[in-house]
């Protein structure tokens, strides 16, 4: 069975996501064994209003502003034709985690009622936006660059736009036209979009049409009313598994997962396996330091049968750790606690 979101027009299956009122998250146990990257298909959705289908052919990136010398009107080919640079980063929406502050706080925020599922990793491929800046002669006094989106507007609040700081623009934003070598599908911002790392996905604005570079600092609905002070994300950890799932006793599993940070590589995880009681450093696989994410795993014999509670816990290169309990706000973003994943060990 397949359900569609409206906002979607990728094949939104029950096996690979779960659906909520404005978007759909990726199950967890849908990227066992998939590799370092999320297969676009795999990838979650999240959408203001509904997909746009562009022509690319006719698609301009209009980038102008009092904060540069000469205004650019980029066509397609033009974008294509650029050097280009290739990052592996993460995008994930600001409330990510947001179901957990009722499910393990007691405490429901506000807003769609995420897992872990949106958020997903990829290989992108584009245009580094300080390239495009310079182009276009930035002059020292800009601000801030003032992304927006060609989706239908939301509401009475306009275009989809939010504001990045010049120096965040200038460090190591992209302009993306692939995802993990292929062209951006529609549903993640073709024909290009920005890629902020480390940043919520907010910031990285898709179906890009417009980079407007001011000399003074921007307010928008999108850094206001919503996301309001939302840059860098938290350390979270997730286990490639699904929820409930049913694990056999007396036998040996391999338990995999993955842990990220805004602010840096994953550096240590330790995961338990009685619900908190005790903890073992995690074996990490591929490079001992992955930028976007790092996959780790663990080797665990169940002895008795029942329900039981799985725990990871990340820390990053800054030193960050996650807690045992997140810090409350009032939009129910950045929930960074580590997360009490439920399992029921069957008798062998």
């Amino acid at each position: 069975m397949t359900t569609v979101v409206r906002s979607a027009v990728k094949p939104l299956p029950e096996h690979l996501f779960r659906l909520n009122e404005i978007g759909a998250e990726m199950r967890w146990e849908a990227m066992a064994g998939q590799g370092y990257h999320t297969p676009a298909e795999r990838f979650f959705v999240r959408n203001h209003t509904s997909t746009p289908l562009i022509d690319a052919s006719t698609w301009r990136l209009h980038l102008h502003g009092d904060g540069v010398r000469r205004p650019l009107r980029l066509t397609y080919s033009e974008l294509l034709a650029m050097a280009p640079r290739t990052i592996d980063a993460a995008i994930e929406c600001a409330g990510n985690g947001r179901r957990f502050y009722a499910d393990q706080q007691h405490d429901r925020r506000p807003g769609a009622q995420w897992g872990l599922g949106a958020i997903g990793v990829a290989r992108w491929r584009g245009v580094p936006l300080r390239d495009l800046l310079r182009a276009a002669g930035l002059r020292p006094e800009a601000v801030d660059v003032v992304a927006a989106g060609l989706d239908d507007p939301f509401e009475h609040y306009g275009h989809v736009r939010r504001p990045l700081p010049v120096g965040k623009a200038l460090d190591d934003v992209l302009v993306a036209y692939e995802m993990n070598g292929r062209p951006l599908p529609a549903d993640h911002g073709f024909p290009a979009r920005l890629v902020v790392p480390g940043w919520a996905g907010i910031a990285s604005i898709k179906w890009l049409g417009e980079l407007r570079v001011s000399t003074k600092k921007v307010d928008t609905p999108w850094n206001t009313i919503f996301y309001p002070n939302i840059t860098e994300m938290p350390v979270k950890s997730a286990f490639e598994l699904a929820w409930d799932a049913i694990v056999p006793a007396g036998r040996a599993h391999i338990l995999h997962g993955r842990s990220w940070s805004g602010a840096g590589r994953i550096v240590r995880v330790e995961v338990s396996t009685d619900g908190g009681g005790t903890w073992r450093l995690a074996e990490h696989r591929g490079r001992h330091l992955a930028g976007a994410w790092l996959p780790w795993h663990l080797t665990w014999l169940p002895e008795r049968a029942g329900a039981q509670v799985l725990m990871a816990r990340a820390t990053d290169e800054t030193g960050r750790t996650q807690p045992a309990v997140s810090a409350a706000n009032a939009f129910g973003y950045h929930f960074d606690a580590v997360i009490r994943h439920p399992i029921r060990v069957t008798e062998g």
